[in-house]
């Protein structure tokens, strides 16, 4: 098994590619890890030393570690906890419900809302799963659209830019409702 390497944005975050797939759809972001509980591959991954989070998308996983640790000291250890977790035959995860999507929206709104998250799913989400992470909608009020970002994304320095130069440059260029995008912690 050949594991490749990327880079992110985010200079704390890798992005794994394990050449076969890692989720059938939707995503998973575990932030600590007893969260990682339900997902052997996530719990092996955080069995190394100095990981923070690990984020699971349809073909890749990125990993997050803590300021004190370099690369090529914690690098190894995951490439090989990767391996092992796919030659043991475990699932990568043990039900389907940390499978993250956009949050649901009620109100009269919605049709904006649909605008927002249909933009969101063609236009946005795959370039930034190519940096390893995923950003989905969490709301809409009086023109504020809120973003929930994960994996690479969460903490990365471009990560400002990204949402006002990028996703909110787009949102009101398409939608004259929205006037300004904030993401959610």
């Amino acid at each position: 098994m050949f594991i490749q390497t990327e880079t992110t944005p985010n200079p704390a975050t890798l992005k794994f590619l394990p050449g076969q797939p890692v989720l059938d759809a939707g995503t998973a972001d575990f932030t600590t890890q007893d969260a990682a509980a339900a997902s052997p591959l996530a719990a092996r991954i955080f069995a190394v030393n100095g990981v923070t989070g690990v984020f699971l998308g349809t073909d890749f996983v990125t990993v997050t570690k803590s300021d004190e640790i370099q690369w090529d000291h914690i690098k190894p250890a995951l490439l090989g906890a990767i391996m092992e977790h796919y030659q043991s035959g475990a699932p990568v995860m043990e039900s389907s419900a940390a499978k993250v999507d956009h949050a649901e929206h009620d109100g009269e709104d919605g049709a904006i809302v649909t605008q927002i998250k249909d933009l969101l799913d063609t236009r946005v989400r795959p370039a930034v799963a190519q940096d390893g992470g995923d950003i989905t909608f969490h709301g809409f009020d009086k023109g504020v659209v809120y973003l929930h970002m994960q994996g690479a994304c969460a903490g990365c320095p471009s990560s400002t830019m990204t949402l006002k130069m990028g996703i909110e440059n787009l949102l009101r260029h398409y939608i004259p409702e929205v006037t300004e995008v904030r993401p959610i912690a």
